[in-house]
């Protein structure tokens, strides 16, 4: 466990500093970036706070899986990782992740008649397999999970 614990603490560094990345995506990087796409192609200005809106829930969808990781890991490093708590916990992850998958596809679907270029839906393509492949990995990790809780709440009732 002491790997584990080791570990614990560069993570969360990473966490508070992808959390923080986030936050100036959200706020600077979003908005401006699709006033400034409005500005350039006033043609398609009637994007601009629509995808301004899913950008910045989809990026709180990331930090909803960030808060829940962080509780996960106080959990660890507190050795209660195996109670019925946690999987409340990954049980919020998989809906972050299932909304933000949710989100980009209406984000494909909404904008298929915008497309100039296929890489915009390519990328959006490609997240939503990795994000779908990522919800699915974690539903198997929260059986894990649920199976290793009852085998420990057995075997605590058994010491």
């Amino acid at each position: 466990m002491t790997v584990v614990r080791r570990a614990v603490l560069p993570l969360r560094a990473t966490l508070v500093a992808s959390f923080a990345m986030l936050v100036l995506l959200q706020v600077f990087s979003m908005p401006g970036q699709f006033r400034h796409m409005a500005e350039e192609n006033p043609e398609d200005a009637e994007l601009r706070w629509p995808l301004t809106i899913v950008a910045i829930l989809v990026i709180g969808c990331v930090q909803v899986v960030i808060v829940c990781t962080w509780r996960l890991l106080t959990m660890v490093a507190r050795d209660r990782i195996f109670t019925a708590a946690s999987l409340r916990w990954v049980d919020a992850i998989i809906a972050a992740i299932g909304v933000g998958w949710l989100l980009l596809a209406g984000i494909l679907l909404g904008l298929a008649g915008y497309w100039d270029d296929p890489a915009g839906p390519l990328l959006i393509i490609l997240l939503l397999l990795a994000g779908g492949a990522l919800g699915l990995l974690v539903v198997v990790m929260r059986e894990l999970l649920r199976q290793a809780t009852d085998l420990r709440s057995d075997l605590d009732s058994v010491i």
